[in-house]
Formats: structure tokens, sequence, C-alpha cells
């Protein structure tokens, strides 16, 4: 498998305001946006390891919202905003304090994430006097820093034990997910693939939107798919994924918000009975009903008709609307209250999502896989295109470029619209490298940034194939 590389922006655009509100934005580089974030939240002169976990935990949140894609899978031209209310305190033009900016220079490119994980920790975190909440307090960091507690001691009190650093991440420009040009129908390639995997999962929880074979091909069915999808979500319905198709089946389908956070929080309910516990009512309290509060909270983020109640372990109104949405948008009696069927249709729709999204770890784009060099190189992967193409017939791993070895790659070339050589030239090896990438990641939860192999006229679409 390539390997999974995190790295941090080299900048981030901040709405300066609340989501929908009329203003400005912003684009900075992504150090000089953590030094003002925390020159707006805290002050200068607290104690260094309060200033360092605070800075970790600005860092962290910042990335889980760029990688995710938050704003930009819901249409926002921005990757984060300035309100308090949701995100971070953003300041344009603010004055930076010296020693602040000197520590972001030492962190930026670390961040928080749980072990077990790839992604950035969405680290919330609140003032922890006039507000409160289930992150860190940075007034708590303050007096914990007071008491002898470092960075590390502070951060694991406020996000558990499990919580760990990833340090050095390099610096690099980061890339909308969406391809950019419209998939459509005879296009080929891992986007059709990760479309036609999205869209399955999708139609889980939309039954009208029809399944799809996981070919590769942009056929009638994925097109007759995509028109479902685009007619549900008051889209232009023309069968092609454009930018605002693509954004919504992504928002869909990583359910970036709260799926992320959710997940980052580590309340995965790991060793927990899923079986019905008994039937539970409005006003009931405990771990059953902060339970059923999870599972609902993660599928509203695919179904937009069942409301979002708050995880807080109380049986109140907002969860019995949350229940009483979910019965409807089901077809089962809304009696708001949790019986055994709800119970087991709620975690029907929750484990299908559990399955598909939280059982996968790349948010991050992949790297390329690296082109052939040696005979040896080339022969391996061909031997893994076989796999994709039952036309090619694998050549033996032999390290020496003999007439099999011609012969293999003379196919791959013709069935990628090459000319069938059966010399390897600089297309023919940017093309095995791709298909290498698509066969090894078709299943990934991450829209990645490459196409794999290149789409040109001549292409045999009927033999690409994801294995």
């Amino acid at each position: 498998m390539a390997p999974i590389v995190p790295y941090i922006p080299e900048t981030i655009t901040v709405h300066l305001g609340a989501p929908d509100a009329g203003a400005e934005n912003v684009t900075v580089s992504f150090s000089d946006y953590v030094k003002n974030v925390l020159s707006s939240e805290v002050y200068p002169t607290w104690e260094p390891a309060a200033l360092r976990a605070n800075a970790l935990a600005v860092i962290s949140f910042a990335l889980n919202r760029v990688y995710t894609e938050y704003y930009r899978s819901r249409g926002y031209p921005f990757d984060i905003t300035s309100s308090t209310a949701i995100d971070q305190k953003f300041i344009n033009g603010r004055n930076i304090y010296e020693n602040i900016s000197a520590l972001v220079d030492e962190l930026f490119t670390d961040y928080l994430r749980r072990q077990g994980y790839v992604e950035p920790l969405a680290a919330k975190f609140c003032n922890g006097v006039t507000v409160t909440c289930s992150g860190l307090s940075q007034w708590g960091s303050q007096y914990l820093a007071q008491d002898g507690a470092n960075s590390i001691d502070i951060l694991r009190t406020y996000y558990g034990e499990d919580v760990e650093f990833v340090t050095n991440a390099p610096v690099q420009n980061l890339q909308e997910s969406y391809p950019g040009s419209p998939v459509r129908r005879g296009d080929i390639g891992v986007n059709v693939s990760f479309l036609q995997v999205a869209l399955n999962r999708i139609s889980q929880n939309y039954p009208a939107i029809p399944k799809v074979p996981v070919d590769a091909i942009f056929g009638e069915a994925t097109e007759n798919a995509v028109r479902a999808f685009q007619s549900i979500f008051s889209l232009t319905v023309d069968g092609i994924v454009g930018r605002a198709t693509w954004y919504t089946i992504v928002m869909l389908y990583t359910a970036v918000l709260k799926l992320g956070e959710l997940q980052s929080l580590g309340q995965t309910f790991y060793g927990y009975s899923w079986e019905y516990p008994e039937q539970i009512l409005p006003g009931e309290q405990g771990a059953k009903v902060t339970h059923l509060q999870y599972m609902l909270s993660v599928v509203s983020q695919f179904n937009s008709a069942v409301q979002e109640p708050p995880v807080s372990g109380v049986f109140g109104d907002t969860t019995t609307q949350a229940v009483t949405t979910f019965q409807r948008a089901y077809g089962l009696p809304e009696t708001g209250t949790v019986d055994r069927a709800t119970w087991d249709s709620i975690y029907s729709q929750f484990a299908g999502i559990e399955t598909t999204v939280f059982g996968n770890e790349a948010l991050f784009p992949f790297t390329r896989p690296p082109m052939a060099v040696t005979e040896a190189d080339l022969q391996e992967q061909l031997i893994a295109a076989a796999a994709a193409f039952p036309e090619l017939d694998a050549p033996k791993k032999t390290g020496k470029l003999d007439a099999q070895t011609k012969k293999s790659l003379a196919v791959f070339q013709r069935l990628t619209g090459s000319a069938p050589t059966g010399t390897l030239d600089a297309q023919s090896a940017s093309d095995l490298a791709g298909m290498q990438f698509l066969l090894q990641h078709a299943q990934s939860t991450r829209f990645v940034q490459f196409p794999g192999i290149t789409l040109k006229s001549g292409m045999q679409d009927r033999e690409v194939r994801i294995v």
C-alpha cells in the first residue's frame, strides 16, 4: 500500500464571519493563521506549557476542517470561518505577540490525532470560564501548567490518554478533491470508481438511488444513479458530476463534520453491546441514551430528514424529535420512543456508516506510486495490472526485459489507449503507476486528487474493472 502522507497546507482561506454572512474571505499562510488565532484566544503571558497545548489544539482543529473539506464540500469558497460559535477566533490584521509567533514557527508542522487514526483531531476548546465544552479548557490549561503539568499532560487531560502527536509533517499545497473537470458517461478510472462506491453507500439511506457495479466505468447505470441523486438533492438533473454534484456527494458520503468530530473524540463505543437494551423513553438518562444519541447523530449526517440530537445522555425534547424524524424517514410508527424495531433500524443505518467510513482511515491524500525504474519494477506493476485486465497475461518476475514482459506491456498499452510498442515510455510508466494506485485504493473513503490512469481516446472501457 502506498504511504498515507499527512501534510500541512501552505495556505488556508478564512471567512470573516458566520458561514452565510456576506463577509470577506482572506487567504493567509497556515502558520500566520495559527499565530493570529492563538494571539486572539489566549494571553501571551501564560505558561509555556499552556501556550503549547493551546497551539496544538488550534492547529489540529484547523487541519480537521481543511482535510475533511467541511466547508468546500458544502459549496463555500473557504476552509474555515472566524465565528467562535463554530470555529476559531481570527481577527484579520491584528498584531501577533512575539513569543507566540516564535512558538508557532516551532510547532505549526505538528498536530494531534487519535492512536490508530490518520486524520487530525477535531480538538474543540473553550475558555472554560464563561463557556464550557467537552474539549480543552483554555484557563484550565493555564492552571494545570502553573501546577507543573507539561503540554502533553494537559492535552491528555482534556482529550484522553490515546491522543498522540504527529511531528514535522511536510508543508505543501492542498488541492481540493474535485478532479477539475466534470465526470461523465464514457469516463473511466479512479474518480468514477469512487463515485460508484459513494453512491452505493448513500443509496442505503436513499433507496431511490439505484445501486451500481463498482467497475470504474461511467456507463448507463452510473449515469442513472447520478440522475437520481441529483433529483433528490435539487441539483441540475443531467447525469454529469460537476462541481456542485461532486461536493454534494462528498458531503453526504464522508459526513465530514459529525463523523470527523465524533470519531476524533473517541466516541466509537467499542466493546459496547449493540443489542437492544430495553425500551428507551423520553426523560431517561444514562449510557443507553448516549449510545442512542450517538447513532442518531451519525445517521443524521447521511440523511438530512433525521434531526441531529445532542450527545448528552439525557433523553430530552430534541432527542424525542430526532427519534420521531428517524421513524418518519424509515416508515416506523412516530412514537418518539425507542422500541426494538426502532433501535434495530437505527443500528442498521449506523452500522453501514460505521463499517464504510469509520473502518477506513484514509482522510489524507495518497502519494502516487513511483513509476517503474527497473525491469523488476515493470514486471511487478504488470502483474498487479493483470488483476484488472483479464486480457493481460502477467509476466514472471525475472528482472529481465524478456519477450513475455514486452508482450504484456504491449497489451497494457493497447488497453489504455497507447501505441502497443512493448517499450516502456513515460506515458506507459505513468499509466502503470496510476493503475497500481487505483487497485490499491479503490475502496478509500477519501476522494483523491490524481485520476489514476490517463483517460484517452481508444481505451477499451469494458476491460477496466476493480477487483
